[in-house]
């Protein structure tokens, strides 16, 4: 089914650096993170997502040629599977072209590339309070309730890291 008439999912061009700059700290402010905890910059945009290698990339969504909202993703890979997989990292709408299907068209348009690029999974980690929970279901993801998230951040990955052998060439 074909997105609503005045409405576009393209690919992000370096040009939309700002948009989704402005898009991550709407999804911030809708997380209740303070606009504060927000470091990226337009140029770890264009540094990472437009320049190689590239370690996102990015569709748009517009709504009357307005950018409204995003979808920021990477590759993963399944040792078991022996696949590759896309990794959502993001994905945020805007209040206002809420309901427009535009959410649903980024996550169809993500599903479209994971087939064409072969990749078994689609993943994504969900804040256990988002209402937008209802949404992923919608769309036939799974909630994995027997795995649960790690992250290894700033100071303990320093330290962990002072203690590695060098590594073998």
């Amino acid at each position: 089914m074909p997105p609503p008439a005045k409405t576009t999912i393209r690919w992000a061009r370096p040009e939309d650096a700002g948009h989704i700059i402005r898009l991550i700290k709407g999804l911030a402010a809708y997380e209740n993170e303070p606009e504060s905890s927000i470091k990226i910059t337009e140029a770890d945009i264009h540094r990472d997502g437009f320049s190689e290698p590239k370690r996102f990339e990015c569709l748009i969504a517009e709504l009357d040629k307005e950018v409204v909202g995003f979808a920021l993703f990477f590759h993963n890979y399944s040792t078991w599977e022996g696949r590759p997989g896309i990794y959502l990292e993001d994905l945020y709408v805007e209040e206002k072209a809420r309901g427009s299907g535009l959410g649903k068209y980024l996550m169809a348009a993500l599903a479209k590339l994971a087939q064409e690029r072969d990749c078994e999974r689609l993943e994504l980690s969900v804040l256990d309070w988002n209402p937008t929970r209802d949404f992923y279901h919608a769309v036939n993801c799974t909630h994995m309730e027997t795995w649960l998230p790690y992250r290894m951040e700033g100071a303990a990955i320093l330290a962990l890291a002072a203690e590695a052998p060098d590594i073998a060439k």
